[in-house]
């Protein structure tokens, strides 16, 4: 298995996980395609983005995903971030694989950032689904943040289901270029909530490397994988500064 000083492996998902072994992750989180019908691109690299329809998205995924819940301990936790394209086949296909009461959190990452349009709600806003092996024994430690209310002011309550959280803006220090990338920020709570220190981070489509990054960061060991060589390059190189 990858450690935390090893190399992120350029591979499909499919293939990468038979090489863990079970019982083995605590927290997978997994940021895929989001099925948008178009390559996404940035100054650093693109990647492909498109099925012919949402069922062979969603076959490919379903694949994935029962490839990978073996390789779970019975204390794990699994994010699958989405958006409004897909997550109502994920959480439906979540609950014919693990079952409905491992369902715990529709999380919404409200990221601010974004265009407009004159002929609906401005979509600003992407969806975390939270679900658990063992409804009893899954690790969580609520994350806390600043309050907002005057009463409260100056003190920490516990986050809600609403992550108010930046997207990446093009100064920001931490951006490489590398399209979709998530902030940092946004891993970190969600490692910290979800993942025991020095438990086993998994992320199969790492991208430009942010989960791997904050896992590392935070004293988690980051498993990860990417078929795309070019993201695999920029996220060994964020990981071995971290």
């Amino acid at each position: 298995m990858p450690t935390a000083t090893e190399p992120i492996t350029c591979a499909d998902w499919l293939e990468f996980v038979t090489s863990i072994p079970d019982a083995s992750i605590d927290l997978f989180y997994t940021d895929p395609p989001f099925n948008t019908g178009k390559p996404q691109s940035a100054a650093a690299g693109s990647y492909a983005d498109a099925w012919p329809t949402t069922a062979d998205w969603l076959n490919w995924f379903r694949a994935r995903l029962e490839a990978t819940l073996p390789k779970l301990k019975p204390t794990a936790s699994i994010l699958i971030h989405t958006d409004w394209r897909t997550t109502h086949h994920v959480r439906l296909l979540l609950d014919q694989l693990l079952g409905e009461d491992r369902f715990v959190n529709h999380l919404i990452w409200s990221y601010g950032l974004g265009g407009s349009s004159p002929r609906r709600f401005a979509r600003k806003h992407d969806d975390i689904l939270f679900y658990c092996i063992n409804p009893d024994t899954y690790h969580f430690e609520p994350p806390m943040v600043p309050a907002t209310s005057n009463r409260m002011k100056g003190q920490l309550k516990k986050a809600t289901d609403i992550l108010d959280i930046p997207s990446l803006n093009n100064m920001a220090s931490e951006r490489v270029g590398y399209p979709t990338q998530k902030p940092l920020a946004l891993l970190g709570l969600l490692i910290n909530a979800c993942c025991p220190v020095g438990g086993r981070v998994l992320d199969p489509c790492c991208g430009s490397g942010t989960t791997l990054v904050a896992a590392k960061s935070l004293g988690r060991t980051p498993i990860g994988c990417d078929q795309n060589p070019v993201a695999v390059a920029i996220a060994n190189t964020r990981l071995a500064s971290a």
